[in-house]
């Protein structure tokens, strides 16, 4: 999803964007998290001088998840980046929202589990950030493309947060149909700090209100198939 966007710096001489990753954030094999860094080390070696674009995560941010293999994977490998390459921007993005088949981003899992009325456990305290994939590229792009920041750690992410169970609703809302969960104790609520980006909200017509999760849903889940 992120290569897609990113597409055309494919041949960019100065920039070299690093959208290889493990795509299971709970995943515990090593393999995963190896594969990734045994790739980057291997890019970053064959382009030297270039400025290394990196994707992390907002994940860092919400305490019920920072001690994950897969967080502190991301924070090894920020680390590696600053440390090995000429120069680089790193993104830590919240959950973006987009056409992948895969099956373990937010939205696409509850979406799953709704429409096939499977059952599963929901976190009642949990609260997670949703943004347009297409939003996460045109924030993106503004920042390269302004050459305004590098050798930094940039939040792109909406700057509100939604309960889970309030994201469930939603989608129940979108599909007439009613999930089958059970709630659980447990979650928490990241705080992530868009005050970077916010000016950049306006300048590309993005509005993060109480229409912004009907509209992804419409957007990325048609009802058509249900």
């Amino acid at each position: 999803m992120i290569a897609k966007h990113f597409s055309k710096y494919i041949d960019d001489e100065n920039l070299l964007v690093f959208a290889s990753g493990v795509s299971n954030s709970s995943t515990t094999k090593e393999a995963d998290y190896t594969r990734e860094q045994d790739l980057l080390l291997h890019t970053l070696q064959h382009h030297p001088q270039k400025t290394c674009i990196y994707f992390s995560t907002c994940s860092i941010y919400d305490a019920s998840l920072q001690h994950s293999l897969y967080v502190q994977h991301k924070l090894k490998m920020e680390h590696f980046i600053q440390d090995k390459a000429a120069s680089y921007i790193i993104f830590r993005v919240s959950n973006p929202v987009g056409f992948t088949p895969n099956p373990h981003t937010v939205l696409n899992y509850f979406v799953q589990h709704i429409k096939s009325r499977e059952h599963f456990t929901l976190w009642q305290n949990a609260s997670r950030n949703l943004v347009d994939m297409d939003d996460v590229f045109n924030i993106c792009d503004q920042l390269i493309q302004t050459q305004t920041i590098k050798n930094t750690i940039v939040n792109i992410a909406n700057p509100v947060n939604y309960p889970v169970i309030n994201i469930i609703a939603a989608i129940e809302q979108h599909f007439a149909i009613k999930g089958n969960y059970t709630l659980a104790e447990k979650g928490s609520s990241p705080f992530i700090d868009t005050t970077a980006i916010q000016p950049l909200f306006s300048l590309l017509h993005i509005n993060f209100n109480s229409n912004y999760l009907p509209g992804l849903l419409k957007k990325y889940f048609p009802t058509h198939d249900v």
